[in-house]
């Protein structure tokens, strides 16, 4: 069929002349562009909405007053974070209502480069779940830190015309962008006819001007509420976050209201298997903006139409003739319980099960990344002079840091040695992407583990490893089972060695969900109870994000410990 008959035949059906595939009769409409409830019937034919009225259908299906509402979108999410491929992750959200995912891979990115990003393009394919992709901007992260790869406009610039492809990335390294470095500007040029999205916590005034007429739309960094004012003052959309290390929807929601709530989209940026299974994905974003106040239309359209239109997704994020049949059936808008799930108009899901099901693309050239050399016990030991130290000191259920200082003890050799009554301990950035020797070595508190040690190889955004303990036996032990591993996770405690195993660029498991969750799970228990981690925070997803010198205050790299707000290296050791 062509165009052009294609065209007529729709005009046909939609006029009602001729009679369309499906029918979905007595629905509780929710319209995303007008803010109501309308009842009636929604026509859908080969994938599209034809039109809502009394229309004849080869198939009808009484719905029987439940509400539909358009399919869920995130407008900003790593998936590696969900530790499975994406088809893997299609099985498991597609059910919790979600058919559209903005997708940032850039942490396989920083690992594999471009290999790294058609591996997932490559995975998210032949599953009912749109998944869009956002050009990685910095890979490497910065310059402060080793990457596995490295990628400039001119590699990016063979994926930005990709219809699956809507733009660049989130632009972490804002110093740079304010600076107007040539390299930055290069990637920014590629995308002037599409999105860029923004990463800019801390940046206002004229350096959020500065970073904003580079071409920046969006931020899913905000942390506060002046932030998110300020970056609404000026036009941006605001993509609310609540993910799993990062929560910051409670805070936020405090100041949608309706005149700028249009601006406003959900994210979890990053959430863990366990929390997505547990939780739920962007329903749970809006059950609980729904459960804080917010109208539960509102709360839709965030989910849906304000990032359909944020990302020019013209054919997604309403009930509209035209429109993708993407949709979702709720028993109520206040539960906001997902009971079954159509994606173009086909049955994809049904009380929280797929109806689908998937397949797995070729690993071969994301799997071996963790080369590293030997790692032995001087390489951990950190040499002072006087025993005033800066500290990292970990905050529950946020990604930022503070920098602080403190007295440590000294051992016979001017050794950090750790004492038995204060929370601090040591954290070592191991770079495994090129064999370099580069060990960074830090200290933090608030972490609260007690004889063990936990170690990764996820470590934001280079992906080094990062391995986190009280004695340097139980991190050597670490290191030493995510090796063998080939990526992956390693907790050590009481000299015992528990792990789960991330191949795909150390990063994921070609497992289903369910099973890398159960077994985090276990990991988690042994941290929180053997270990004693701070129960209020995810030690792997905490620890995974120590290593980020994008987030302040203060971070580890594999070069050294990191001032975000000064952007420089610093010592431990503080010099009086």
């Amino acid at each position: 069929m062509t165009k052009r008959e294609r065209i007529q035949d729709r005009i046909n059906m939609a006029a009602g002349r001729e009679p369309v595939e499906l029918v979905l009769e007595n629905c509780k409409i929710v319209n995303v562009f007008n803010h109501k409830i309308m009842e009636g019937n929604i026509a859908i034919d080969s994938g599209k909405i034809i039109g809502i009225g009394n229309y004849t259908g080869k198939e009808t299906l009484d719905m029987k007053g439940r509400y539909i509402a358009p399919g869920l979108i995130d407008s900003h999410e790593h998936l590696e974070s969900a530790m499975v491929t994406p088809a893997q992750m299609a099985r498991v959200v597609v059910p919790r209502g979600t058919t559209t995912i903005i997708a940032d891979p850039h942490e396989i990115a920083n690992v594999c480069g471009l290999k790294g990003i058609e591996f997932m393009m490559d995975s998210a394919n032949n599953v009912p779940l749109n998944v869009f992709f956002m050009l990685p901007s910095c890979v490497p992260a910065t310059e402060f830190e080793t990457s596995g790869a490295k990628l400039l406009a001119e590699d990016l610039s063979k994926l930005i015309k990709q219809t699956n492809v809507l733009g660049l990335g989130e632009l972490m390294d804002f110093p740079g962008v304010i600076s107007g470095r040539s390299d930055i500007i290069d990637k920014i040029l590629i995308a002037q006819d599409k999105i860029i999205d923004g990463h800019g916590p801390v940046i206002k005034g004229k350096e959020l001007n500065a970073y904003m007429i580079s071409g920046v739309k969006t931020d899913h960094e905000c942390s506060t509420l002046e932030e998110m004012e300020e970056r609404l003052d000026r036009g941006m959309y605001i993509a609310i976050r609540e993910g799993s290390a990062a929560r910051n929807l409670k805070t936020l929601i405090q100041g949608v209201h309706e005149n700028n709530a249009r601006r406003m989209t959900l994210c979890t940026d990053d959430k863990s298997p366990e929390d997505i299974l547990k939780e739920g994905h962007i329903d749970f974003s809006v059950r609980k903006a729904i459960s804080l106040g917010i109208d539960p239309i509102t709360a839709i359209q965030m989910a849906t139409i304000n990032t359909a239109e944020c990302y020019h997704l013209r054919d997604i994020g309403g009930i509209a003739p035209g429109y993708d049949a993407d949709l979702i059936v709720l028993d109520d808008l206040k539960n906001f319980n997902v009971l079954e799930v159509f994606k173009k108009g086909v049955k994809v899901a049904e009380e929280g099960k797929a109806l689908f099901k998937v397949s797995e693309s070729d690993t071969s050239d994301v799997v071996n990344t963790v080369n590293m050399k030997s790692v032995s016990k001087d390489d951990l030991q950190i040499k002072l002079n006087n025993d005033v130290v800066r500290v990292i000191s970990v905050l529950p259920f946020s990604l930022v840091t503070e920098s602080n200082i403190r007295k440590v003890n000294l051992d016979a050799n001017g050794h950090f040695e750790k004492h038995r009554f204060l929370d601090i301990v040591k954290l070592a950035v191991v770079e495994r992407h090129k064999s370099t020797g580069n060990i960074g070595l830090g200290l933090v508190e608030n972490f609260k583990i007690q004889n063990g040690a936990i170690a990764t190889t996820i470590g934001h955004d280079s992906h080094n490893m990062i391995v986190i303990g009280d004695n340097d036996e139980d991190m050597l032990t670490a290191i030493a089972e995510v090796r063998r591993l080939e990526g992956g996770i390693a907790v050590v405690h009481n000299k015992k060695v528990d792990s789960l195993q991330l191949r795909i660029g150390g990063l994921m498991s070609d497992q289903p969900m369910e099973f890398v969750a159960k077994r985090l799970e276990e990991l988690l228990n042994i941290a929180h109870h053997e270990l004693q981690v701070n129960p209020k925070i995810d030690p792997f997803m905490t620890l995974s994000f120590l290593a980020l010198p994008v987030i302040p205050d203060i971070k580890l790299t594999d070069k050294g410990l990191f001032d975000v707000l000064d952007f420089k290296f610093v010592d431990v050791e503080v010099n009086e």
